[in-house]
């Protein structure tokens, strides 16, 4: 039996955060991304201290594991050309938040 339920996600392998920010520190947008990484980390990092818990350095990992592999779509996207002026405004669809 185990001790983790099911559908609890595989911790990501131990030198995935330097092989994810290699892999920032290559992109073209490494000028940005990789500040934005390593100020998560620190959070996660001081968050990990307090709690004992590696989940926070998991969960920064996961993140930006995800951001890198939706790059090229949101690439795609941003190259096709689509005019986005028509759409509306949230604010104008929810009004007014208090």
């Amino acid at each position: 039996m185990s001790a983790q339920p099911e559908q609890a996600p595989r911790p990501p392998a131990p030198a995935a955060a330097a092989q994810l920010l290699a892999q920032l520190r290559a992109d073209r947008r490494a000028d940005t991304w990789v500040p934005a990484f390593e100020r998560d980390w620190a959070k996660a990092l001081e968050d990990s201290r307090h709690s004992y818990s590696l989940t926070p350095l998991h969960d920064v990992v996961r993140t930006w594991q995800l951001r890198v592999a939706a790059a090229p779509a949101v690439d795609a996207y941003m190259d096709s050309g689509r005019d986005e002026s028509g759409f509306v405004e949230l604010d104008d669809v929810l009004g007014t938040r208090r």
